[in-house]
């Protein structure tokens, strides 16, 4: 996938005051990360003589050292596919710096000194060190690093580097990162998708988390991916003790970190997705704004990096079967807490205005069910009774025993107002009113009764001083799976914002919690149901016998194909690629593009359902409201998709 790029975060072993040794510990591990395929390795802060060497970096013997040893790292790299960034003590004009060297194919491409120099607590950078600040030239010659070429050798802050498939990145060094306006925030707004930090981090109680949210926030404000390297324990321990901490984030999400709070000598590696920060520079408006307006206020400059390509496979980049989902367990029970919560909110604050009870039509189904979950604590935290929610179950054709039982049981054990209303006869009447043969089950046979359940719930609703909650979920509309002025309508949809791998999810956060104590035998019977709309006759045993996913398609995948679809825009090409790493375990190429396929057509069939949709709460990173997120017209031809997908067959 060309969005791919590996980057590899390395502490190695060194001697403090060594550079010998210490480049001997580059070249090594250089070697390494490139036979794993890293097109950019990143060492600490100072990593040719160590951090901690103090007033020996006054030394001439240490710095001469240096000069000998950058020699031998861009010698001994020079076949590398690899981009090399180490960090070492310069003495450049007069001046010394802490400086982060940039090597590829044989050549150093750049030089970024430190902007901000700590001086503070166990910190005396300024006793050592000028800042890029004090820069009075913008580039060198290689003889002055003891190097041959007649090329000169950027020097600065604003440097960002690009590689020729037009991937960037640039640098800011430890110090940096922990100021106001941090440097990556002017280079990132002048172009720089990566921003790389050379770090030496002490280690206290508590510093690791605060260093990853750092990282993160910076990389979120940014719409940046950016990669943090730290100094490992080898360094002196006569005040300190180093971390070692590796983090990798991408638009404020952490993608991979270092699992020891002290740790040294390691590699670690991932695959970033630059693409989902390309989608999102163009989507947000006000980093579009920030560009403009203080874009020009630090100006970059642009240094290629010749024949530097990143040649990514993917096999390290973390693509999860759930992107609605967080996979750690804790933080997905609060994430799904907060979704219920949300949804509560919303329709609380809908029943407060207009005074009306809540209305839900009950199958037996997981959306239903949530849905009445989420009205019944409205009414609570309303200060109402129970009673005051009126749950209605409409048995037909196709409902099942199962299905039948659970959504009598729930409303009962619930203690809310219910009533059964069996809709056979009045489907039966209407078949005769417009010549429709009872036993043909086609469209005409299904619709009927999902727009008889509709016109009940909102005449009920009438009857009772009522407002009819909706149960559809995001996935449904996404797909159109919901019959027009039928289950598509409603007066406010709770799920909407929902998608339906989520709401299984969701309705167990609740049970764990213990909030509806005396439901759980029927909630668990409900989470395991398959799915179905319970339109067609039951088997002969009395099961479902009509299983959406057998029609529409897996929820997990149509989930999935949603999620980048909408989040990001992504191609089907490379949707495809991430659904193979996803679910390769499971269904085969032939399977994912046929219901890739089947996606993109639904998708754009159904806008115009979408377009009328009642109003409900966005609870995730997309919603499909025609009133915020989603805005696509009714017409829209799907043809440059499916050809992308045909093409891949």
């Amino acid at each position: 996938m060309k969005d791919l790029i590996r980057i590899t975060s390395v502490v190695p072993r060194l001697k403090i005051a060594d550079p010998e040794y210490n480049a001997s510990q580059i070249i090594s591990y250089a070697a390494k990360a490139e036979a794993e395929g890293s097109n950019i390795m990143l060492f600490p802060e100072l990593a040719l003589t160590g951090y901690t060497c103090a007033d020996l970096f006054f030394q001439s013997t240490l710095l001469s050292a240096v000069h000998n040893s950058i020699s031998k790292i861009v010698a001994a790299t020079k076949n590398n596919d690899s981009i090399i960034v180490f960090g070492a003590p310069l003495i450049l004009r007069g001046q010394l710096y802490n400086t982060a060297v940039v090597t590829y194919g044989g050549l150093v491409h750049g030089l970024v000194p430190k902007t901000f120099l700590p001086n503070y607590n166990e910190f005396y950078e300024k006793r050592w060190f000028s800042s890029s600040k004090d820069l009075l030239f913008d580039s060198i010659e290689p003889s002055e690093l003891g190097l041959t070429g007649d090329k000169l050798i950027p020097v600065g802050r604003d440097l960002v580097f690009s590689l020729d498939d037009g991937k960037t990145f640039a640098i800011e060094i430890c110090e940096d990162l922990w100021t106001p306006l941090p440097p990556s925030s002017f280079l990132a707004l002048n172009g720089a998708q990566i921003i790389l930090n050379l770090s030496a981090s002490n280690d206290i109680m508590n510093k690791r988390i605060y260093r990853r949210n750092l990282v993160l926030d910076q990389s979120s404000k940014c719409l940046s991916a950016y990669v943090y390297t730290s100094a490992g324990s080898d360094e002196s321990t006569t005040d300190l003790v180093f971390s070692g901490h590796s983090v990798f984030a991408l638009d404020g999400v952490l993608i991979k970190e270092s699992d020891s709070n002290i740790i040294n000598d390691y590699m670690l590696s991932a695959d970033l997705d630059l693409g989902k920060i390309m989608i999102d520079r163009v989507k947000v408006t006000n980093f579009k704004d920030s560009t403009t307006l203080y874009g020009k206020l630090q100006p970059a400059r642009y240094i290629n990096i010749p024949k530097a390509e990143a040649k990514c496979d993917g096999k390290l980049l973390n693509v999860p079967k759930s992107p609605f989902i967080p996979e750690d367990i804790v933080e997905r029970e609060n994430y799904c807490r907060g979704i219920f919560n949300m949804q509560v909110t919303a329709l609380k604050k809908r029943l407060s205005i207009t005074g009306a009870k809540p209305v839900v039509g009950v199958s037996g189904g997981l959306d239903s069910t949530l849905a009445l979950l989420v009205a019944l604590m409205a009414v609570k935290e309303l200060g109402k009774p129970a009673s005051d929610v009126y749950g209605i179950t409409m048995p037909c054709f196709g409902t099942s025993d199962r299905t039948h039982y659970n959504s009598s049981k729930l409303m009962s054990v619930l203690g809310i107002s219910s009533a059964e209303i069996n809709i056979k006869e009045a489907c039966l009447l209407h078949f005769k009113d417009i010549g429709h043969d009872p036993d043909t089950c086609d469209l005409t046979f299904e619709n009927a009764q999902a727009r008889e359940r509709t016109q009940i719930l909102m005449d009920y609703a009438g009857k009772v001083g009522g407002l009819v909650v909706g149960t559809g979920d995001l996935s449904e509309l996404a797909l159109g799976w919901c019959t027009y002025n039928a289950d598509h309508m409603s007066m406010y949809g709770v799920n909407s914002g929902v998608p339906k791998t989520m709401i299984r999810w969701i309705i167990a956060s609740v049970m764990n919690d213990e909030i509806f104590k005396s439901a759980s035998d029927v909630l668990t019977d409900i989470i395991d149901t398959p799915i179905s709309p319970e339109l067609l006759p039951p088997d002969k045993s009395g099961d479902i016998s009509q299983v959406t996913e057998d029609i529409v398609g897996p929820y997990e995948l149509h989930d999935f194909f949603l999620y980048y679809v909408i989040r990001y825009g992504f191609e089907p090409e490379k949707i495809y690629e991430l659904s193979k790493i996803a679910f390769g375990d499971i269904y085969d190429n032939k399977t994912l593009l046929k219901w890739l396929e089947n996606f993109y057509k639904r998708f754009f069939t159904q806008q115009y359902k979408r377009n009328c949709q009642p109003d409900g709460v966005k609870a995730g990173p997309i919603g499909l409201s025609p009133r915020g997120d989603w805005r696509m017209p009714s017409d829209a031809s799907a043809s440059a998709w499916l050809i992308a997908v045909d093409k891949l067959k």
